[in-house]
């Protein structure tokens, strides 16, 4: 039987917040934030920095808008998804901290230090809000029960 979210109304209060923030980064990415952006972009990524860039941006309005407006199990799988995509675009906040890069008013060390630890917050507000830590949290305990052995059988 699949585990249908609910979601408080102050995760769906955070979970549009967090939509709204996925339009607006990614409409910078588009326009007005588009070379802070490609600053971020490390140099081992095999794809011209502005491509990488627009790409991203298309992608985060896109995440923003299922954000605020999928339902149920998709909302969870939304939540799943962006936390993955912060996770890939990480790399990206790790070479503005090592390569000094100011950038978002990030013009510090500390700052720029400081910003790598508000990544994994995003990750758990994108996993809260859409409750999918709350699914994962129900679904987690089935998988470590040891698999019923029949007479005879050794154990895995």
């Amino acid at each position: 039987m699949p585990i249908q979210p609910h979601t408080t109304t102050l995760q769906n209060v955070a979970r549009g917040l967090l939509g709204t923030f996925m339009v607006v980064a990614g409409t910078g990415h588009l326009t007005f934030q588009r070379q802070e952006f490609q600053a971020q972009v490390p140099d081992f990524v095999p794809m011209d920095k502005d491509t990488v860039v627009l790409l991203s941006g298309v992608v985060e309005i896109g995440l923003g808008l299922a954000l605020l407006l999928l339902k149920g199990r998709n909302r969870v799988r939304m939540g799943l998804g962006l936390a993955v995509f912060y996770a890939l675009v990480f790399p990206g906040n790790v070479h503005q901290y090592t390569h000094g890069i100011s950038a978002f008013g990030l013009d510090t060390d500390a700052k720029r230090l400081g910003r790598l630890f508000f990544q994994p917050v995003l990750m758990g507000w994108a996993l809260w809000s859409t409750g999918a830590l709350k699914a994962l949290q129900q679904k987690a305990p089935a998988a470590h029960l040891p698999k019923p052995q029949t007479e005879g059988q050794q154990p895995d």
